[in-house]
């Protein structure tokens, strides 16, 4: 695709989630919808690199699929011997306003609790993110033709348990927010690992959802703590091994996105003096170490602290494993290691068992070649595993800390 088409279709993307919201709410229905906007999509991408952009983008969308909307309708009307049902008009100049509570309304009907986390994740990314079937599938690595049963399955539901397509009330939003957060949140976790389709578009979510409520602690929390994390991609990876935070070049690190996360973590603090917010708090853990000039200067003393901060509104043992890999690095490895093997209910969790391998080694004991054994068994990624046990065998146990992990 040349350089203009590449524009064009940046545009199409960009554009096409306000109109499929808007669709949505036209035609009742997500799959009618769906289908009406991919058609004017394909339609843009034909012509638009040949005749030029109109000068309404988002209109000339929302008309395109509103006919092809029209016409799937009246032809399945007819097809059943039933009288087409009449189908709005649409505002081919929308203001911003109707646009951002159509899509106010889209995210909170693809996260709706009545959902599995699965099909949440599934349909936000098809239908927020502007991800084919494919890409999601690739994406969440399972087969095509499962991802395809999946999101017609979830669709179903919204369509037979009558799913509103609305904003929460007041009163349900707190935790309504909470699993749109928790969604974004995943895809982006799934993206860290090294998908970087993923990745872009958990980003993409969190800019969205920011700009759809900008005085929600959650919401700007989350966006800060993507942006913290992501802005540390380039360092990430080398030659598609995982680069951990001790080892990362931190030259590579992008400045304008943590000065932006550090921005957003500052007015999320402001919004939250009393009742802290955890997206909030593990954005300003990711700070601790996006502003630390490198690793040993990391101010470890605040870490613990905010950790401590996260654990009073949220304790679970993955946070407190994550707790003890700061603890590790401020009063050394054995004390860690009695803070983590103390944490009950992850015998399958592969993080534990690869932070067990981690301090182990640094003891000097044997029994950290068990530990990454059970790390690999329980699923730790391979690369993870390869880069681990690399370090095993070639460095002498005991030796200054590193390459933990990331525990921000």
């Amino acid at each position: 695709m040349t350089g203009a088409g590449d524009a064009v279709a940046r545009l199409v993307r960009a554009e096409g989630t306000g109109v499929l919201a808007t669709l949505v709410r036209v035609t009742g229905s997500v799959d009618l919808a769906e289908d009406a906007v991919q058609d004017a999509v394909v339609r843009a991408l034909e012509t638009w690199p040949r005749d030029g952009v109109p000068a309404n983008p988002r209109g000339w969308l929302l008309v395109a699929a509103r006919h092809r909307a029209v016409d799937v309708a009246r032809r399945e009307a007819k097809r059943q011997g039933k009288e087409a049902v009449a189908m709005p008009p649409v505002d081919p100049h929308p203001d911003p306003l109707s646009v951002r509570d159509d899509l106010l309304r889209l995210v909170f009907t693809c996260c709706h609790p009545a959902l599995s986390l699965e099909a949440q994740v599934a349909l936000a990314l098809r239908t927020l993110g502007g991800l084919s079937t494919a890409e999601v599938a690739r994406g969440l690595l399972v087969p095509e033709a499962t991802m395809a049963k999946r999101l017609t399955r979830a669709k179903q539901k919204i369509a037979q348990a009558r799913i509103p397509y609305r904003v929460p009330a007041v009163e349900e939003l707190p935790a309504r927010l909470a699993g749109v957060a928790s969604t974004v949140y995943l895809i982006f976790n799934e993206g860290y690992t090294g998908r970087v389709a993923l990745l872009s578009e958990a980003v993409r979510l969190a800019r969205l959802l920011v700009s759809l409520m900008p005085d929600e602690p959650t919401a700007l929390g989350l966006l800060a703590l993507v942006l913290l994390q992501d802005a540390r991609r380039a360092a990430r990876f080398a030659s598609g091994v995982p680069v951990l935070l001790a080892a990362q070049d931190r030259s590579l690190w992008d400045a304008s996105l943590i000065k932006e996360g550090v921005e957003l973590l500052g007015r999320g603090l402001r919004r939250t003096p009393e009742v802290p917010n955890a997206y909030v708090i593990q954005a300003a853990i990711a700070a601790c170490h996006d502003l630390a000039p490198s690793y040993a200067e990391t101010n470890w003393n605040a870490v613990i602290s905010w950790y401590d901060v996260l654990l009073s509104i949220q304790d679970t043992p993955v946070i407190r494993l994550n707790r003890a890999a700061a603890v590790a690095e401020r009063d050394g490895a054995a004390a860690a290691l009695v803070l983590v093997d103390a944490l009950p209910g992850l015998e399958e969790y592969p993080w534990w068992h690869a932070s067990r391998a981690e301090l182990l080694h640094r003891l000097g004991s044997a029994a950290a070649g068990s530990a990454l054994e059970r790390a690999e068994e329980t699923g730790l990624p391979a690369a993870h595993v390869a880069h681990l046990r690399a370090r095993m065998e070639s460095e002498n146990p005991g030796r200054n800390a590193r390459d933990f992990g990331e525990s921000g």
